[in-house]
C-alpha cells in the first residue's frame, strides 16, 4: 500500500498549492493524516502565507479515510477504542483545515468521496472541474459522513438526498446546489484556484481573516452575539497598520501594501 505524498509548491507570493499524490484515489490513511497536519502547522506560523490551494493529482481529489488500513486494523483484532481513534484522527485533520488562519480554496479535480468531500467542506471555497464526481459515501459502507457540515453549506433538503442515497452527484449539479461556486475546465482548475488565492492574498491580511473567522461562526450566532463578535474583531482591525494604509491608498490614489500588522 503507498503511503503517498503531498506535494507542496508556491505558485504567487503568499500562496501555497498543496496536492494530493496517494494513488488511485488520494485516500488520506494515517500516515497521509500526519503529513498533512505536519505542513499546517508549518504553515500556520508563516505569516507571509495568506492563501492556500488543495488540490489532487490523477483521477481523484480526495476519497477520505483509506479503507484498506481500516480493514487491515479490523482484521487484526484492533480494539473498538483503536478504531474509533482511527476515525477521530481523520476528525482532527479537518477541524485543522476548518480553523486555518488563512482562507482555503479547494480545487475540486475529480472524484470527491466520503472523508474527501468533508475535506472539501472544511474549505473555505469550492471550485471544481467538469470531472468533479461528489459522493457522500458514509451510508454506502455503514458509517456517516458530512451530515453535519452539508447541510449548512447547501441546505438540508438537497444535503439529505445526497447523504441519504450515497450516489454520485456531477459538478454542474454541484454547482446548482452551491456545493461549489464555479467550474473551469480541468487543465485550468489549478490556475483559476491560483487566481483566486491571489485575489484573496492582495486584500488586507488581518480582515481577510477575521472576516473568515466571523463568517465560520455566523450560522450558529445570535444577532446580539453577532454584534458582539463584530465589535471585538473590528476593535482590533481598526487599529492595525494596514487599516491605515487602505486609508492612505485610497487618498494617493494607489494600490496598498499590506503588512499584516
Amino acid at each position: 500500500m503507498s503511503e503517498g505524498t503531498l506535494h507542496l509548491q508556491r505558485p504567487a507570493d503568499h500562496v501555497v498549492l498543496l496536492e494530493i499524490d496517494n494513488p488511485p484515489m488520494n485516500s488520506m490513511g494515517h500516515a497521509m493524516r500526519e503529513l498533512f497536519l505536519k505542513h499546517l502547522e508549518a504553515l500556520e506560523s508563516d505569516e507571509a502565507l495568506r492563501a492556500v490551494v488543495i488540490t489532487g493529482r490523477g483521477r481523484a481529489f480526495c476519497s477520505g479515510d483509506d479503507l484498506k488500513e481500516k480493514r487491515e486494523a479490523a482484521n487484526s483484532n484492533a480494539t473498538e477504542s483503536g478504531l474509533t481513534s482511527n476515525l477521530s484522527g481523520f476528525g482532527t485533520l479537518l477541524g485543522r483545515v476548518e480553523s486555518f488562519r488563512a482562507p482555503i480554496i479547494a480545487a475540486i479535480n475529480g472524484w470527491c468521496v466520503g472523508g474527501g468531500l468533508e475535506l472539501a467542506l472544511c474549505c473555505d471555497i469550492r471550485i471544481a472541474s467538469p470531472d468533479a464526481q461528489f459522493v457522500c459515501a458514509g451510508v454506502n459502507i455503514g458509517l456517516m459522513a458530512s451530515a453535519y457540515r452539508l447541510p449548512r453549506v447547501i441546505g438540508v433538503a438537497r444535503a439529505k438526498a445526497m447523504l441519504l442515497t450515497g450516489s454520485a452527484y456531477d459538478a454542474e449539479t454541484a454547482e446548482r446546489y452551491g456545493l461549489v461556486t464555479a467550474i473551469h475546465k480541468a487543465d485550468e482548475l489549478v490556475e483559476s484556484a491560483v487566481t483566486l488565492a491571489k485575489r484573496i492574498s492582495s486584500r488586507a491580511p488581518l480582515s481577510v481573516e477575521a472576516t473568515k473567522r466571523m463568517a465560520g461562526h455566523a450560522p450558529d450566532l445570535t444577532p446580539n452575539e453577532a454584534v458582539e463578535l463584530q465589535a471585538k474583531e473590528l476593535s482590533v482591525l481598526v487599529r492595525s497598520t494596514d487599516h491605515a494604509e487602505a486609508l492612505a491608498a485610497f487618498r494617493e490614489k494607489r494600490e496598498p501594501v499590506f503588512k499584516r500588522h
